[in-house]
């Protein structure tokens, strides 16, 4: 039995008339009328009673049409869906991004593709770095802004450079330095994410260059929670100088090699990316670089 089949069947269903149903699908009566005896033969059920007003479905009838419905409509519903995907201009991108880029970066990008393909569909995964490269690799995700640049079969489009700054309460006794360096914290309890992220990463080899061990006195996953920490007089942070001074702490520029991040729009260089997929990621290596 093919697809087709079960439409005919459906057409039936509806006209209840063999004419009539073979108008509508574009055969003839003959055709229409060899089409139901096979597809009977082949479930070994009589479907449809015949009498002179045309044909009804019995409830074997209707329990077959019943599946026909949904086995139609999923099928109808997997071309609309793939068309979608499959269109440069009006598929849907999956992409991930860190939280610390939640309202910088990925609002200027989405602005920038909205503004050359305003019908591509964005689906957005905000998540930590160690979760975004396995929905990369599942295909959960097909893009991902993230930082460092991830090692293995990725390919990667650097987009933005943030200098890294020390952030200290009010009133700390480093506010009034122009600048910082790495062996200032290490007496101060400092406030940092947790082991496995990409950003620890970084610092851990900021520190391990300078040979400073920091006392780390609190971890969280969120750049924004830990501004908000340090803002409370809670310890001192590395972070990007975008966050400094949101909840009134005072960002010093810090005197070191490499006190920067680096974010970058990454993907699966081992397999093709899909058109809408590529229309977006040519739309940001225009745009770029993100100041």
């Amino acid at each position: 039995m093919q697809l087709e089949d079960l439409r005919a069947l459906l057409a039936l269903g509806d006209h209840q008339h063999v004419t009539e149903a073979a108008a509508a699908l574009g055969t003839t009566q003959p055709s229409l009328s060899r089409l139901l005896a096979r597809v009977e033969a082949e479930l070994g059920a009589r479907l449809f009673e015949r009498d002179a007003r045309g044909v009804h479905p019995n409830p074997l009838g209707e329990l077959t049409l019943t599946a026909a419905r949904d086995l139609v409509g999923r099928y109808d519903r997997l071309c609309r869906d793939l068309a979608g995907l499959l269109d440069p201009d009006s598929g849907t991108v999956r992409l991930a991004f860190l939280d610390s880029m939640a309202t910088s970066l990925v609002p200027r990008i989405l602005h920038d593709v909205r503004e050359r393909a305003p019908r591509l569909r964005v689906e957005l995964r905000q998540e930590p770095g160690h979760v975004i490269l396995p929905d990369l690799e599942s295909g959960a995700a097909e893009l991902a802004l993230i930082s460092p640049q991830p090692r293995g079969p990725y390919g990667w489009l650097p987009l933005q450079k943030q200098k890294l700054a020390l952030i200290v309460p009010p009133g700390h006794r480093l506010v009034p330095r122009r600048r910082a360096r790495l062996a200032d914290a290490a007496g101060e309890d400092f406030v940092t994410v947790p082991p496995g992220f990409g950003f620890r990463v970084l610092i851990d080899g900021l520190f391990a260059a300078a040979g400073v061990t920091p006392r780390i006195a609190l971890e969280i996953g969120d750049l924004a929670t830990i501004e908000g920490l340090v803002g409370a007089g809670l310890g001192v942070a590395l972070v990007p100088e975008s966050f400094a001074g949101a909840t009134g702490t005072v960002g010093l520029p810090l005197a070191a090699p490499g006190a920067e991040r680096v974010v970058g729009l990454t993907w699966r260089a081992d397999r093709p990316p899909g058109p809408a997929a590529a229309r977006f990621r040519a739309i940001v290596e225009a745009s770029a670089p993100y100041t």
